[in-house]
């Protein structure tokens, strides 16, 4: 349970530098989340690459592509609106954290492997619907840019219920 507990924060750690002050702004949320997406690429890529367990293999396959999709989007949206997005605190913790999970998951294999990446899924896609409640959806100014981030919530909220229905067929 505590490796859980662990998981979660790290997962959450980067959306909460805006916590305090004022909320990012369109072009920052605009590279957060994109790197948010590109984290769960990358995560998805080395997962698919390196279980047996042919239901990590599919969700691994869904994250790279339902992910991907909503990264084209986001890409199209701001080169129509002429945002740059903008690198900042909160997109820079999320691509070290996606890294770090990566490292890690490089150190295990079979069960462990699977357990590790299903739980750091759970966790990291609580960590993006909190962000997208708390945060990027009452900060986005722009309106097309906020509709985008409502629209792709349902998919964050349905991948979180399938991550959790992993975790409880190989237990806790």
């Amino acid at each position: 349970m505590n490796f859980r507990i662990a998981i979660a924060a790290l997962a959450a750690a980067p959306f909460l530098a805006f916590a305090q002050g004022a909320g990012p702004t369109d072009p920052q949320i605009a590279h957060i989340v994109v790197t948010a997406n590109q984290v769960d690429i990358d995560a998805g890529k080395y997962a698919k690459g390196h279980t047996k367990n042919k239901d990590v293999q599919a969700f691994a396959q869904q994250m790279i592509t339902d992910h991907s999709a909503v990264n084209k989007q986001a890409v199209a949206l701001a080169g129509k609106l002429k945002v740059t997005p903008e690198d900042n605190p909160t997109s820079q913790s999320l691509k070290k954290g996606g890294d770090d999970n990566v490292a890690a998951l490089k150190k295990l294999k079979g069960k462990a492997f699977d357990k590790a990446y299903v739980d750091h899924e759970v966790a990291y896609h609580q960590a993006v619907l909190d962000a997208i409640d708390k945060t990027l959806v009452p900060s986005a100014k722009n309106e097309e840019l906020k509709a985008l981030i409502v629209k792709v919530r349902p998919a964050i909220a349905a991948h979180l219920e399938h991550a959790k229905h992993l975790q409880s067929q190989m237990g806790k």
